[in-house]
């Protein structure tokens, strides 16, 4: 039963990296519309569609119930408000760099991201690093230098794409809820200001949605499955699996990213990008086995060898 899980964790969530993964393909699909219109029209179906799903699995019960009690408990309604502004914050960011020809930063940041995630374990959760995670650490921080001084500024792409996301993880560890309650949500504190935008566009009859082809309309409103389906997938693979193991299966989506920037669009890859990502790498490669149940079994064989001595 038990490996029968695992096995159903691991294609859960391979499917939802292998997603976030090619997303730049669909992003670059949608070059002819501004960065916000497909962030607003991205949040708008990513709703709709979640509202389906709700009615469909009987979950709108347990979805209205939660709001209700937003009204005892503001704290948790006002962290989940923050929650879903950090993940908009991070798929603005994302899609603008996307289709700016900076999908190698995009998969920077995500490397970046489950260090970051360390880190604030570190700080807002008082969670202790071992010598091998402050190692990863520090090797990270090289590398988002040796970026820094190759480009003259701050890579700031990479750093608020990792920083958002982590602290969107962050809001959710401290307000855990159903995957697609949770994802309803924030979805539902978001739409009213992407409607207040997607209505000012056509009031302004600047909009590209219902203004150019059937085929494009289509496209925008799949965003809001894109959207959902892998956070969805995530959420039942991380379920199922041990941290450690999807910690390495989430290589998989920067990884992509980056073999798209560099082979199918061509984006500069220079020698400065290649040292950083050697040392995030690196950095990656320690904290994972820091993970593992190998390097457990081995520190506590050590600690045993050297009470005895």
């Amino acid at each position: 039963m038990k490996d029968n899980q695992i096995k159903t964790g691991v294609l859960y969530a391979a499917l939802s990296y292998l997603f976030w993964g090619l997303l730049p393909i669909y992003w670059k699909l949608l070059q002819g519309l501004g960065a916000i219109e497909i962030l607003a029209n991205r949040v708008l179906w990513s709703f709709v569609f979640m509202v389906f799903l709700m009615l469909v699995t009987k979950k709108w019960k347990e979805l209205t119930t939660l709001l209700c009690s937003f009204k005892a408990n503001k704290k948790q309604g006002f962290m989940l408000f923050l929650a879903s502004l950090l993940v908009s914050c991070n798929w603005f960011i994302y899609i603008w760099a996307v289709n700016a020809g900076q999908i190698i930063e995009t998969s920077i940041g995500y490397y970046i991201n489950p260090l970051v995630s360390v880190l604030l374990g570190m700080i807002a959760l008082k969670e202790k690093l071992t010598k091998m995670q402050c190692i990863s650490v520090g090797l990270a921080t090289i590398g988002v230098l040796i970026l820094t001084i190759s480009h003259g500024n701050i890579p700031w792409i990479a750093l608020s794409l990792a920083f958002t996301f982590g602290l969107y993880g962050l809001a959710k560890k401290l307000i855990p809820l159903e995957a697609g309650v949770g994802l309803t949500l924030e979805t539902l504190f978001i739409t009213p200001f992407a409607l207040i935008y997607l209505v000012y566009l056509f009031i302004n009859e600047d909009h590209v949605f219902l203004a150019v082809s059937p085929g494009l309309d289509i496209l925008i409103i799949l965003s809001g499955i894109f959207t959902a389906v892998p956070l969805l997938f995530f959420a039942k693979g991380a379920q199922r699996l041990p941290l450690s193991m999807l910690g390495f299966i989430q290589y998989l989506s920067p990884t992509l990213a980056l073999i798209l920037g560099v082979f199918i669009y061509h984006e500069s890859f220079t020698s400065a990008h290649l040292l950083s990502l050697l040392f995030i790498w690196t950095a990656l490669t320690i904290y994972s086995f820091s993970k593992t149940k190998l390097f457990s079994q081995t520190s506590r064989f050590k600690r045993k060898k050297g009470a005895k001595i």
